[in-house]
């Protein structure tokens, strides 16, 4: 369930926020909560921090770049659609022939870019007027959460980034050099710190989506994962898990449903809205990826496809496997719809089924490309399984219980009552538990854009890609080149990575 916000920065400038809500039936139900300029109690940030989470929504934030970058690359998935569209980004994704002037990788920088700067503004202006009441002190925590999000995402994909960290009121004074990856980490553990302590553990009904505590120790145990801070990841991921407000869902595959929105085990979901009348707080996420046909099955464009690789790795009758694989040539569930066969200009078995959107919302909407479907980026899952790997890398008799528990509770709901499959992992072993943990982090979250990021920072990537027959994989290409535009408009200041 969503409640959506929108808020007015003057009488010509309206920002939606991506918080929607309404009543139990998806497809009835209203935008409720409407949030405007008069609604804001004075010396309020509310309107400039929804202006942030908008520029969550970008292009370059949430959709086609973000799968490129995040999935395309890994084992898990191919650039898709047709043979003859996208050719450059399978050559550049998929085959890793990296140029520097792409025009998915540049949105990506500059859309994060956007974002970075847009928070550093609400964090300067609150500083500016020394506000300390605890509501100015959550919005100046919600824009740092999300610097440091765009951030973490920059430094994972290009390493050494420029560190803009104050208000930029002439273009000039972004254009600085780049920053040391440790400094960027540095601000990233700071804002997170800040945020954490900061932010709710919950918000009211009508806010349902705003960020809280609990995604910002989840972010914070992610970037220290991709640090190898063990002690430092388990701990983050504990706060998440004592907090008691979070828990997972007994039907695994309804976590991708409309109506699984913000459930109990949504710890980090950008927020989206769309109907006839009201399209501008939409997200192209799941249009990118839907079913590229003809006439009814024309869902979208057909990217980031499962292949056979990912298909290959789920345990015999694992139900995650039918949850996250949309068959070509198949009748699938939950909706019985019979899905088109792969052709030879389109030779594509699966699609993602986690973007797969309800038939009854394509026609409520007048829409089929699902930008109404929210983009899950952190679910509890996840924070369980980041604290059993990090338990297990700490290692100790208390370190190695805790992970088996964390990990049967994942490995346990998708089970359900059918001991048949998935038996329970017992080992001890820590080299042993540590694959289980891989494994299990793979399947459970298989095609939600975690795969490339894991395999580069578990040091397997070579090995892996070039198993799932991406040959061209090198180890300098965990990291992208800076786009080219932006050194060009830099004058020389910014520098081009080192292995470009």
């Amino acid at each position: 369930m969503k409640s959506e916000f929108i808020n007015k920065i003057s009488i010509l400038t309206v920002f939606g926020l991506l918080v929607l809500s309404g009543c139990s039936d998806f497809l009835d139900r209203e935008p409720l909560g409407r949030y405007v300029e008069k609604d804001i109690p004075a010396g309020s940030f509310d309107s400039q921090v929804f202006g942030v989470y908008a520029k969550m929504r970008a292009f370059g934030v949430s959709s086609m770049p973000y799968l490129a970058i995040h999935n395309f690359r890994s084992d898990d998935a191919d650039k898709g659609s047709s043979t003859t569209d996208g050719v450059a980004q399978e050559s550049f994704y998929d085959n890793f022939q990296y140029t520097q002037d792409e025009w998915l990788l540049n949105s990506y920088w500059s859309d994060h870019y956007a974002l970075i700067i847009a928070a550093n503004a609400v964090i300067s202006d609150i500083d500016s007027v020394g506000a300390q009441d605890a509501g100015t002190m959550v919005n100046k925590a919600e824009a740092k959460f999300m610097r440091a999000y765009a951030y973490f995402n920059l430094a994972r994909t290009y390493g050494d980034v420029p560190k803009i960290d104050f208000k930029v009121r002439e273009s000039s004074e972004a254009n600085i050099p780049k920053s040391p990856v440790n400094e960027i980490f540095a601000l990233i553990d700071a804002d997170l710190t800040e945020a954490s302590a900061l932010l709710p553990v919950t918000w009211e009904s009508k806010y349902i989506g705003r960020l809280t505590s609990g995604a910002a120790h989840a972010l914070h145990a992610k970037t220290h994962l991709w640090r190898k801070n063990w002690p430092a990841a388990l701990a983050a991921a504990k706060q998440v898990i004592t907090s008691g407000k979070y828990s997972l869902v007994s039907d695994y595959a309804s976590n991708f449903r409309e109506t699984g929105e913000n459930n109990s085990e949504s710890v980090f979901e950008l927020q989206a809205f769309y109907s006839i009348t009201q399209t501008s707080l939409g997200i192209d996420n799941a249009m990118h990826q839907g079913v590229r046909g003809s006439g009814a099955w024309d869902l979208g464009w057909g990217w980031n496809t499962p292949n056979k690789s990912l298909a290959d790795a789920f345990e015999k009758g694992d139900p995650r496997k039918d949850a996250t694989l949309l068959y070509s040539g198949q009748v699938n569930t939950p909706y019985n719809e019979s899905v088109p066969p792969a052709t030879t200009s389109i030779p594509r078995a699966y699609w993602n089924k986690k973007v797969y959107t309800n038939p009854a919302t394509r026609e409520a909407t007048a829409s089929r490309f699902g930008q109404w479907m929210n983009v899950r980026v952190i679910r509890y899952a996840d924070v369980l399984l980041m604290a059993a790997e990090a338990a297990n890398e700490v290692g100790g008799e208390q370190n190695i219980t805790d992970a088996l528990a964390w990990l049967e509770m994942v490995r346990g709901r998708a089970r359900g009552t059918n001991t048949a499959i998935l038996p329970k992992v017992v080992t001890r072993n820590q080299a042993q538990l540590r694959t289980a943990i891989r494994q299990e982090r793979r399947v459970e979250l298989g095609m939600e854009n975690e795969r490339f990021f894991d395999i580069v920072r578990w040091g397997i990537a070579e090995d892996v890609l070039h198993a799932a027959g991406k040959n061209l994989y090198q180890n300098r290409h965990r990291y992208l080149p800076i786009p080219r535009p932006e050194i060009d408009k830099s004058g020389g200041v910014l520098v081009q990575n080192p292995e470009y």
